[in-house]
């Protein structure tokens, strides 16, 4: 909670300085409106999903999920972790990376203690695939969502025949580290522990229709607020119903709504200043492979200092081709693996894992990341390069 009331102060501090711009002529109206409209979208399909996720979450549908995936593995440690890993790669790419960061990872924690197994090898699978998967389709992240205006031809369908390969590289090097890093934990048999049982059967059973129709109407080609809202709405109904208690003011992530606003209207001031002729020094232009890494590179660098949301603002202007415009997801969403502040869903996770008696050494996260965040992204650039 703690880091979600640092957001809304870094937000509103933001939102302080655009509005000095605005006041002092840097940055027009007409831009902000501009901003406006193009983040207004976005933004209502933030806060759907948040709510349709945290929702679905309370009707039990990860638990009884993950639940399954245990009897399901027969026993087999290595199988339940891969059944894992493809939950979290599913919950990444259809209801964004900080759904799998913050709801699934306290899920996956206590699936591995009711069979007896260590947590952390589950809770670093959760975060380092909530940010790597991020690359799969638009809404897999905020980044995602940015960029798919930029693309000549917008739509899932053109995001994932751009990121798609890419991705499927980044999962695929991901996937491997963690087993390299945790394979002694993931190796044996256990006793499959009971499927939780959930109180509300009903609401359980259409909280789960909703979220999977949810998920190709995602990909569907209308605009990702629009059947996330209905679902959204549909659940909240559905909580309306069934157990009203459970609706309150704390599904909407404020936090979240302010921070972003205050850090769209601060970066576009920020450019109306001049940063894209500086950034375009750093992050090259368009030319052979070498500059895709260089602007990967750069973008894993600055994602990892500043975080990746005003890591993409700032590079988004130098990437001119879609192939840039590529490397520049891939260092911003497969390259927060560093540092803790990288992403807003690593901060969330360890907050999460906090609260549920898991203790993660911030050292630890940056040397395994040290290690996975060249080695993801180098890798992940290849794709594009041979476009």
């Amino acid at each position: 909670m703690m880091d979600a009331v640092k957001l809304a102060i870094a937000g509103a501090a933001l939102l302080l300085v655009a509005a000095g711009a605005v006041v002092g002529g840097i940055l027009p109206p007409d831009d902000l409106a501009g901003i406006a409209e193009r983040v207004a979208p976005i933004l209502a399909f933030v806060v759907a999903v948040t709510i349709v996720a945290e929702l679905a979450a309370k009707a039990g549908v990860f638990d009884v999920a993950a639940g399954w995936l245990a009897r399901a593995s027969r026993g087999r440690t290595t199988l339940l972790w891969l059944l894992v890993v493809a939950l979290a790669v599913v919950a990444t790419a259809f209801l964004s990376l900080d759904t799998t960061a913050v709801l699934l990872t306290p899920v996956v924690v206590a699936v591995a203690r009711a069979n007896g197994l260590a947590p952390l090898p589950f809770a670093f699978t959760t975060v380092w695939l909530a940010n790597t998967a991020s690359l799969v389709l638009p809404v897999s992240n905020l980044t995602n969502l940015l960029a798919l205006g930029r693309l000549p031809e917008g739509g899932p369908v053109a995001f994932l025949a751009l990121m798609g390969p890419s991705a499927a590289v980044a999962i695929a090097v991901t996937v491997s580290l963690l087993f390299a890093i945790h394979r002694r934990s993931l190796v044996g048999r256990f006793d499959p522990a009971p499927v939780p049982r959930v109180t509300d059967r009903m609401q359980l059973a259409v909280a789960s229709v909703v979220v999977v129709a949810l998920m190709p109407a995602l990909v569907s080609g209308l605009e990702p607020w629009i059947p996330a809202t209905i679902a959204a709405v549909l659940l909240i109904g559905l909580f309306a119903w069934r157990s009203p208690r459970g609706l309150s003011l704390r599904l909407i992530p404020w936090q979240l709504l302010v921070f972003a606003a205050g850090l769209f209207t601060a970066m576009a001031a920020l450019e109306s200043l001049g940063s894209a002729a500086v950034v375009s020094v750093i992050a090259g232009e368009a030319g052979g492979p070498f500059e895709l890494w260089r602007m990967a590179g750069t973008a894993l660098v600055a994602a990892n200092t500043v975080d990746n949301l005003p890591a993409y603002l700032l590079l988004e202007s130098a990437a001119g081709t879609p192939e840039r415009l590529g490397a520049l997801l891939v260092g911003v969403n497969a390259g927060p693996l560093i540092t803790p502040w990288a992403s807003l869903a690593t901060l969330l996770w360890h907050e999460r894992l906090h609260a549920v008696g898991v203790d993660v050494p911030w050292r630890r996260f940056v040397l395994w990341g040290l290690v996975a965040a060249p080695l993801v992204v180098g890798l992940s650039v290849l794709p594009l390069a041979l476009r």
